[in-house]
């Protein structure tokens, strides 16, 4: 790959919550990926729950942020999309570790493709109670409000509580795959619709997908890196791939 005209997707790394070895692979593919790419986007949950407090951000990633800002330093541009469990990324993120923190879906030239980023949740047909209650009221600016009033030790534990991540280290189950068929339909619908854009970038339902829509249009789902260990590669002059990594970057 020529890093000049590369860009690496990867998405649902949950750190803070998967097991141990599949953090050591993420950050072994980060690495990598500063040699390999001009541009790493993380497409939402890079953290099983983030939140930049009144008095503090959420506790124990010290090492997981260094990382990240090792990745920084060699002049890799890392964007990190807000998901359903980081969306509460802001300042610090950006002026402590360096990245691009966004809240909103990216459209953006990727490896020569007009792309359309979006982490995922809420997207498409049902999960009413979630895009309709749930969601809306986690992107409240009152709840952000309240919630960011709290100890980071209290905001915490009640993150964890709700969290299943460590529930989910197998294969996808039914709930999962239902996600994704959702995500599916709302692509296509999507792509029919923005004949502008080449490739539609996704994650949040851990399994990885790549489908051709029609000449041209590409839905990519990245996977996770709680159980796939996928990523997505999009370089210059080359159709779109999607990868397992087994150690190295292909």
């Amino acid at each position: 790959m020529d890093p000049s005209r590369t860009v690496l997707i990867a998405s649902d790394a949950h750190l803070g919550s998967t097991s141990p070895e599949q953090e050591a692979a993420f950050f072994t593919w980060l690495d990598q990926g500063a040699d390999a790419a001009s541009w790493i986007i993380l497409n939402g949950d890079v953290f099983d729950f983030w939140f930049e407090y009144r008095w503090g951000t959420t506790r124990g990633h010290d090492e997981r942020l260094r990382r990240l800002r090792a990745v920084v330093d060699q002049g890799v541009r890392v964007t990190l999309m807000g998901g359903n469990h980081d969306w509460w990324g802001g300042p610090w993120l950006r002026e402590h570790v360096g990245v691009e923190f966004l809240q909103e879906p990216l459209v953006a030239d990727l490896g020569g493709r007009r792309c359309y980023v979006t982490h995922g949740d809420g997207l498409g047909s049902g999960d009413t109670i979630y895009r309709w209650v749930v969601r809306p009221m986690l992107h409240s600016a009152v709840t952000r409000f309240a919630f960011g009033m709290l100890p980071p030790a209290i905001g915490d534990r009640i993150a964890g509580g709700v969290s299943e991540t460590d529930h989910r280290w197998g294969p996808p189950g039914e709930g999962e795959r239902r996600a994704a068929g959702r995500l599916v339909g709302w692509a296509t619908r999507f792509l029919e619709g923005r004949p502008d854009i080449e490739c539609v970038l996704a994650g949040h339902c851990h399994v990885p997908s790549l489908e051709e829509h029609q000449p041209g249009q590409w839905y990519i789902n990245s996977g996770d890196w709680v159980h796939h260990r996928s990523y997505v590669v999009l370089e210059e002059g080359h159709t779109p791939r999607l990868e397992h990594w087994d150690g190295t970057i292909r």
